[in-house]
């Protein structure tokens, strides 16, 4: 099995990942439906099929026909998803109340109207919600923040180059066809081309930059309430608020101050003309998947085919089932491990996870550049570290969503849509639930939650090649212990070292501590800045630093535990040793085909470093892998001494 990943025709000492991954990107050509495939992708890929399997049983189930039940609810909306002769006979017929209610809009109505969008029908202009306070993580507050951007980066409205020239006119043609989907003539869909450029623009030259959005001191500016709506008189925020279901609370976050300072002059001199085309163009872009064909079509045309390359739609059921599986995540999640995650894989992954944590714990005890004040405030972080592993102990309660076979596929989802958003705000001002989960069980993801100061690794993520507990420990520990020694090292990179064992906002570290950390960051940053991606295009190490640094963090606790546990494992596996066993199981997790196309737009939203650069930039900082393999000075993966960056 390993040497069906490799490439023997590549020296791993030149090109560790073209090494590792090149028998597998060979095996797995790239298909028209997707941009980028890779391991990561093959067990989504294997996970979607399992939870459409589950999806589709339910049919037969005999609850199926009981009104109200969650069987009927994740079968319904599926079978709605799957309709596509009911959804174009509907048309754009129903997004209509939603565009006329907004046409319809004038000064005095605004407020209702903004109020009314932000329950889930669309937004625009800024955005809130509910979620821990940042410098008091037991607690759920207010938080007002910018919007967001239909081509989703700044750049791509800011900077002049032949791509974004080619995005632009994607993007106008985009307008124009949706609204012509939806009645508009020729020249008011072009009036609504023009409103929503401008504004856009004008957003984009105000947001934060990608850079300023990782630094979490940025996002916390504490205010009462009398004082944010004195600060920011331009907008009814209290007429918004409560409209859209919301108590007003005392105090609040703001969490980008520039830009609602901005808002709160900009949005009240915009004719209101400007402002009806520019919301109802947001409104019917959450809405193009739940329409007819065409609509879908146009989306697919912007942001699949011209912005990453996707030659090919995804097949109607993918479309279906992302609908029920993410509505109904958690019913769906019990439904997946019951069949598919083991009680034996638990239990090997808390085993595991305490040895990582183990392994860590002796990394920052041996620090040379962090002083024993740090160190001892970073133990007790790693030691109060919560994990969950699999699956929640309390499953999300989904009776309150009603799913109507008489409605629209578009109103079913834009009701239970509203359900989320007062889901959400009812939590304001109420204790925040640590045993929630922030993916569903099926999820082939994990995260570090900086604020709950907690790992989570779905029972999706658990499978081979990243887990298999019938593989050797080696490759076991290279792959899903690298993914848990990543998420720990979260708790401790450039973000998450700003929140203490509490998941408080809070300056722990001495400052001198914090300025020679800085020191090795800036050296990591600067490894992967010289990276160059596509012609003229480099990778950005401040963006990615974070995980960069988790990546990192990882291999080498994930070494150490691997060797703490299993020193006397020297068992070779198909002529390779257990040291190159490990940094094979890594790189291969990071095998994938990838678009040009989808390159450039990573590369610009994407926080994490392209595939082989989380490989090759990052292990030649090791001098466990460096021996592993043999390499030495004049080979391509070699790094002088002196120019690695060890961090954790």
């Amino acid at each position: 099995m390993i040497k069906e990943n490799i490439d023997l025709n590549i020296n791993p000492r030149d090109d560790f990942y073209g090494y590792s991954c090149g028998g597998w990107q060979k095996s797995h050509p790239l298909k028209p439906e997707f941009s980028r495939y890779g391991v990561f992708d093959d067990i989504a890929e294997k996970s979607r099929k399992q939870v459409k399997e589950l999806i589709e049983g339910l049919g037969e189930h005999p609850e199926a026909k009981q009104r109200g039940s969650i069987a009927q609810k994740i079968h319904d909306i599926y079978e709605q998803g799957l309709d596509t002769e009911r959804r174009e006979r509907e048309g754009a017929a129903p997004i209509m109340p939603v565009v006329e209610r907004i046409q319809k809009m004038d000064a005095d109505t605004f407020t209702d109207t903004m109020a009314w969008l932000n329950r889930g029908a669309g937004g625009g202009f800024f955005g809130y919600g509910v979620g821990p306070n940042p410098a008091d993580s037991s607690v759920n507050v207010l938080h007002v923040s910018e919007c967001g951007l239909s081509l989703g980066d700044r750049d791509y409205y800011l900077e002049k180059s032949e791509r974004n020239d080619t995005i632009l006119q994607a993007f106008h043609k985009y307008v124009l066809t949706i609204m012509g989907l939806v009645g508009y003539a020729p020249e008011d869909a072009e009036r609504v081309w023009e409103s929503v450029i401008e504004i856009e623009t004008e957003i984009a030259r105000h947001k934060k930059t990608r850079e300023e959005r990782r630094n979490p001191l940025l996002s916390y500016n504490w205010m009462t309430t009398g004082e944010f709506l004195s600060r920011f008189p331009g907008i009814d925020w209290r007429g918004i608020f409560v409209g859209s279901g919301l108590k007003m609370p005392e105090e609040l976050n703001v969490s980008s101050i520039k830009f609602i300072e901005w808002m709160s002059g900009y949005l009240p001199s915009l004719p209101i003309q400007k402002v009806r085309d520019y919301l109802v163009l947001i409104a019917i872009s959450e809405g193009t998947g739940t329409l007819s064909e065409a609509f879908y079509e146009a989306d697919f045309e912007l942001y699949d085919r011209v912005m990453s390359g996707t030659e090919e739609k995804k097949p109607l059921w993918k479309r279906a089932m992302a609908i029920p599986n993410s509505m109904f995540g958690e019913a769906v999640g019990q439904l997946y491990v019951e069949k598919y995650f083991p009680e034996a894989n638990k239990k090997y992954m808390k085993r595991l996870v305490e040895n990582l944590r183990s392994a860590l714990g002796k990394h920052i005890e041996e620090l040379p550049w962090m002083s024993d004040t740090t160190k001892q405030k970073a133990l007790e972080k790693l030691n109060v570290l919560k994990v969950k592993i699999g699956y929640p102990d309390k499953w999300k309660d989904y009776s309150e969503i009603d799913i109507d076979p008489e409605r629209s596929y578009n109103h079913n989802i834009l009701k239970a849509t509203e359900w989320f958003v007062q889901d959400n705000y009812n939590k304001l001002g109420k204790p925040v639930d640590r045993d929630e989960w922030y993916m569903t069980p099926q999820t082939v993801n994990a995260y570090y939650s900086p604020q709950m100061n907690e790992i989570c690794f779905p029972a999706g993520i658990l499978q081979a090649p990243y887990f298999d507990i019938n593989a050797a420990d080696a490759m076991n520990y290279g792959a899903i212990g690298v993914v848990i020694g990543h998420e720990m090292t979260h708790g401790f990179d450039d973000q998450g070292r700003r929140f203490d064992k509490e998941g408080n906002l809070n300056e722990w570290w001495t400052p001198e501590d914090a300025e020679r950390f800085k020191e090795l960051t800036d050296r990591l940053v600067e490894q992967f800045n010289r990276v160059e991606v596509a012609p003229g295009v480099y990778a950005n190490g401040l963006f990615t630093l974070g995980e960069n640094i988790a990546d990192q963090g990882g291999l080498r606790i994930a070494y150490t535990a691997w060797k703490d546990a299993h020193g006397d494992d020297n068992v070779e596996i198909e002529g390779f040793t257990p040291e190159q066993l490990f940094y094979l199981a890594y790189a291969s997790v990071w095998a994938a085909n990838i678009r040009p196309e989808e390159i450039l737009s990573r590369t610009k939203s994407d926080p994490h470093s392209l595939g082989r650069n989380r490989v090759n930039v990052t292990l030649r900082n090791l001098d466990p892998f460096l021996k592993a393999f043999d390499i030495t000075e004049g080979h391509a993966m070699f790094r002088p001494e002196d120019e690695r960056v060890i961090i954790w």
